[in-house]
C-alpha cells in the first residue's frame, strides 16, 4: 500500500500548522448506542466513534464520517451520502435517529441525510455486528444520529444554542436555532434548522445538479409522572427539495446507458421534494429493581423519484413512494443477584411500501403515462427477544448477548406488464444472533478488549420483489426467496485515555456468508434489451482490516491522527469484493481554546484503490486515483457577551489545493464520476444563551 504525497502538501502542513478541527472520537464519552443505555465507550468491547459537528459543518450527516476510522462515504450526489462502516454499506449497518431505525428501500439517496445537521447533538457509531441489540441490518454497525435531549433541573431553566454559516464552494447558507427548558417535573427541546445550497464549484468548474434546499424542525418532550416515571414525546420533520443525484446519470446508446433509448439523451433521477416524518412515545418506569424503557413509533419516509430526460427537458418516469414504519422497543436493565446487569428486551416492527410509478415509453411521443409499478403492496415484519448479560470475574469485564428474530415478507405482486409475479412472494426467516466480548484492564488507563458474534440481515423490500428499469441502466430483478446474509466476526483492539491523551486501535475480521448483491448477468431483458442486475446471494465474502485514532497533547499544541487499512473478498468469483473503500491516513495539529484564538490543521491522504471487481461487475467497476487534501481552521471565542452565554466565529478552508478527485465509492460512469468540492471557506458564527 502506498500514500500518494509530495512536497507542497508536506509544506502547506509545516508552514500552516492549522488544521480543519476533525471530529474526533472521544472516549471517554458516556455512549447510548453500545448498550442500549448510557454506558461508558471504554469499557466496552467494540470500537466506538463519536463524532459531534461543528459550527461550520453545513452538508449531510454522511460528510461528518469521511476521513475517520474504519468510515467511508457511499455517493450519488452532494445530499446522498450513505454511510459506510467496515466496508459494509447501507443495507447492512441500521441508521436511527434518537435510537429509532430509518426504514427505506430505494436505490438513490441516503437515510442519513434525513436528518438536518444543525439539530444533530452527535452521531454515535458502534463498529462491527450488533444484531443482539438492533436485529437485521446491523452486521457492519450502527450508526445513531442523536438530537438534544430534555433533561430535568431543580431549578427552572430557559436557553438554548443557535449557529449560522455561509459557504462560498457552493454558495450555501446554512441556520440552527434550539431551544432548551427545563425544571423538576418537564423539560422540553424545540428545533429549526434549514439550508439552502447551491451548485458547488470544483476544479472542472460549477458541478450541475448538486445544489438543494432542506428544513428540519423536532419538538421533545419528558414529563415525571411520579418518581422514576417519565413519559415522553418525540416529534421530527425534514423535508428537502430539488434533489438531484448525479452519480445516477446515463446517457441511451453510451456506456451504461443500454436500453435508455437515444431520444432521450442523458437521463439523471432527482427527487422534487422528499420528506421523513416521525411520531414516538416512550415511557420510562421502575420495574423489579430495575429500569424499563418503552417506546412505541411510527416514521414514514415519502419521496418522488423522477428520471428526468436532458433532451425532452421533462420527466419521462415519475414514482411516488412513502416507506412507513410502525414498531415498538422495550428494554428493561437492572440487577440479577448483584453480579449480573441484564438487558433483557423486545423489539417488533412492520415496513410497507406501495411505490406508483408512470413511465412514458412509446417512442417517439414519450407521453403514454403507462403504469409500471416495480412491486405492489409490499411489506417486511420483523419480530425479535434479545437478552445481554455483563458481569466481571476477577478485573475482566464481560458482556454476552443472545437474539431470536422472525422476519417474514410479502407482497401483492412483484414487476408489472404480463411477467408480473403474484404467487410465491412471501417468505419467512428465523434468525439467532449472539455476541460475547471481554474488556481486561492492563493499567487504569489502558483497555484490551475482544469479541466475537454472529449477526445477520434480511433482505430488505426491494431485493425482494422490485422487478424494473433503474437509472443506472440495468433491469434489476429482485429474489423474494432470498436467504438471509450472515455474518460471523471478530475483533481484537486496545482503547487508551490518560488525560488529553486517547488512543484506540482495532483489528477485525468479517466473514459474510449468503451476501445478497446485484450481480450482471451478462444477459438482457427480452422486452426492452436492458442487461440484466439479478439479486442473488453469493457463496461467502470476507472483510478484514486495521484501524486505529490517537489524540495527544505536545507541549500546547493537540495533535491527531487516525488511519484504516482494509480488504474485501469476494470468494464465490475469488476477486476483490465490489466497492471497497481504500486505505487512508489522516494528520492534524492544532492548539484548542475555551476562549480567545483557536487553530487546527489536518491532511488526509488516501490511497489508490487497485482491487476492483471485474466478474461480479462484469467489468464495471474502475480503479481510482491517490489524492492528498488539506484543510484548515481559525477560531476565535468570545465568551460571554451581549447577554449570549458563549459566541464563537470560525473560518473553515477546505481543499486548500484545489485538488481534482472523488472517493472510490462516488457512483457514476467511469471517468464520469462527480468530482468532490475544490477550494472553499465556510465562516460560521454560533453561541448560546
Amino acid at each position: 500500500m502506498s500514500f500518494p504525497c509530495n512536497k507542497i502538501a508536506l509544506g502547506c502542513l509545516a508552514a500552516l500548522s492549522l488544521p480543519l478541527q476533525a471530529q474526533t472520537v472521544q472516549l471517554d464519552d458516556q455512549v447510548i448506542t453500545a448498550r442500549g443505555y448510557e454506558s461508558d465507550s471504554f469499557d466496552t468491547p467494540q470500537a466506538i466513534s463519536i463524532i459531534k459537528p461543528q459550527a461550520t459543518d453545513q452538508g449531510p450527516v454522511g460528510d461528518l464520517l469521511v476521513g475517520q476510522p474504519g468510515l467511508a462515504v457511499q455517493s450519488d450526489g452532494a445530499w446522498g451520502k450513505n454511510p459506510v462502516v467496515r466496508g459494509m454499506k447501507k443495507e447492512s449497518i441500521v441508521v436511527m435517529v434518537d435510537g429509532i431505525r430509518v426504514n427505506s428501500a430505494q436505490p438513490q439517496g441516503a437515510l442519513a441525510s434525513f436528518l438536518g445537521l444543525g439539530l444533530l447533538d452527535r452521531a454515535e457509531i458502534i463498529k462491527g455486528p450488533n444484531s443482539v441489540l438492533y436485529g437485521s441490518g446491523a452486521m457492519g454497525g450502527v450508526v445513531n444520529m442523536l438530537t438534544p435531549a430534555p433533561k430535568f433541573t431543580q431549578e427552572s431553566q430557559l436557553g438554548g444554542r443557535f449557529g449560522a454559516s455561509a459557504s462560498s464552494v457552493d454558495k450555501g447558507y446554512s441556520g440552527a436555532l434550539i431551544l432548551e427548558g427545563s425544571n423538576s417535573q418537564q423539560g422540553f427541546v424545540v428545533g429549526l434548522a434549514g439550508s439552502d445550497v447551491g451548485d458547488y464549484k470544483s476544479p472542472n468548474g460549477r458541478e450541475d445538479n448538486t445544489g438543494y434546499q432542506a428544513t428540519s424542525a423536532l419538538v421533545k418532550y419528558q414529563h415525571k409522572l411520579a418518581e422514576d416515571w417519565v413519559v415522553r414525546a418525540n416529534l421530527q420533520r425534514h423535508d428537502d427539495e430539488d434533489v438531484w443525484y448525479p452519480g445516477s446519470a446515463r446517457t441511451g446508446g453510451q456506456p451504461g446507458g443500454a436500453g435508455i433509448p437515444l431520444p432521450l439523451g442523458k437521463v439523471t433521477i432527482h427527487s422534487p421534494k422528499q420528506h421523513r416524518e416521525l411520531y414516538s412515545l416512550g415511557l420510562d418506569a421502575p420495574l423489579a429493581g430495575g429500569n424499563l424503557s418503552t417506546d412505541i413509533y411510527h416514521q414514514e419516509v415519502f419521496r418522488q423519484i423522477r428520471a428526468n430526460s436532458q433532451k425532452l427537458n421533462r420527466d419521462y418516469v415519475r414514482n411516488d413512494v412513502t416507506f412507513k414504519t410502525t414498531g415498538l422497543r422495550s428494554q428493561w436493565n437492572g440487577h440479577l443477584m448483584d453480579s449480573h446487569w441484564l438487558s433483557v428486551g423486545v423489539e417488533g416492527w412492520k415496513m410497507t411500501g406501495n411505490p406508483a410509478r408512470y413511465m412514458d415509453n412509446n417512442p417517439p411521443a414519450f407521453n403514454s403515462n403507462t403504469r409500471n409499478d416495480p412491486f405492489r403492496d409490499g411489506e417486511v415484519t420483523s419480530m425479535g427477544l434479545f437478552l445481554q448479560d455483563e458481569f466481571a470475574i476477577g478485573e475482566t469485564l464481560f458482556t454476552a448477548g443472545l437474539r431470536f428474530d422472525q422476519v417474514m415478507g410479502d407482497a401483492k405482486v412483484k414487476g408489472a406488464g404480463p411477467a408480473a409475479q403474484t404467487t410465491g412472494l412471501k417468505s419467512t426467516d428465523n434468525n439467532v444472533s449472539w455476541s460475547l466480548g471481554a474488556v481486561q484492564p492492563l493499567t487504569t488507563s489502558l483497555n484490551v478488549y475482544a469479541n466475537v458474534g454472529q449477526a445477520y440481515r434480511a433482505a430488505d423490500l426491494r431485493e425482494r420483489f422490485e422487478d424494473s428499469a433503474r437509472g443506472d441502466g440495468y433491469y434489476h430483478t429482485g429474489n423474494p426467496q432470498l436467504d438471509p446474509e450472515r455474518s460471523s466476526s471478530v475483533e481484537l483492539g486496545l482503547k487508551a485515555r490518560d488525560g488529553l491523551m486517547a488512543y484506540q486501535l482495532a483489528t477485525f475480521f468479517t466473514q459474510v456468508d449468503d451476501y445478497i448483491a446485484g450481480r450482471v448477468t451478462g444477459q438482457n431483458h427480452p422486452q426492452n434489451n436492458l442487461p440484466i442486475k439479478k439479486t442473488e446471494n453469493l457463496d461467502k465474502v470476507e472483510i478484514y482490516g486495521f484501524e486505529g485514532n490517537l489524540e495527544m497533547p505536545v507541549s500546547v499544541l493537540l495533535v491527531d491522527a487516525g488511519f484504516t487499512w482494509m480488504r474485501g473478498t469476494n470468494k464465490q468469483d475469488d476477486e476483490p469484493l465490489y466497492q471497497m473503500p481504500a486505505n487512508e491516513l489522516r494528520l492534524g495539529v492544532g492548539q484548542p481554546a475555551e476562549t480567545g484564538f483557536s487553530w487546527h490543521t489536518g491532511v488526509r491522504a488516501v490511497a489508490k484503490q487497485d482491487r476492483i471487481a471485474t466478474q461480479f461487475t462484469n467489468g464495471s467497476e474502475n480503479e481510482t486515483s491517490g489524492f492528498v487534501t488539506l484543510d484548515a481552521r481559525l477560531g476565535y471565542s468570545f465568551g460571554s457577551m451581549a447577554g449570549l452565554k458563549t459566541s464563537q466565529v470560525n473560518l473553515q478552508l477546505n481543499n486548500l489545493m484545489d485538488k481534482k478527485y472523488h472517493e472510490h465509492l462516488t457512483d457514476g460512469i467511469s471517468g464520469q464520476e462527480l468530482k468532490a468540492p475544490g477550494r472553499g471557506a465556510v465562516l460560521a458564527f454560533s453561541g448560546s444563551f
